[in-house]
């Protein structure tokens, strides 16, 4: 998992998913002082448009593979 120090736009999907995971049990759990469950949240907030924003950015790579009437392939953006 990486540390909270790391910079929220340098992290994959995966290790920014991963710590939000991470910090939501950890919230859960109602064991930490206000200061730190409030940080936390903030981390979250951060991580989570991170997350957001990478979807979107996958989401917005992907094409559909379109026959056309003669046969002929082409893609499109997924959401035509």
């Amino acid at each position: 998992m990486a540390t909270k120090s790391a910079n929220v736009e340098t992290l994959s999907f995966e290790s920014a998913l991963e710590e939000l995971e991470a910090i939501i049990r950890n919230l859960e759990t109602g064991k930490t002082s206000l200061e730190q469950s409030i940080e936390s949240y903030e981390r979250g907030i951060a991580l989570k448009t991170h997350c957001e924003t990478k979807l979107r950015e996958a989401r917005m790579k992907i094409e559909k593979i379109v026959v056309g009437s003669n046969g002929t392939l082409s893609t499109q953006p997924l959401d035509q």
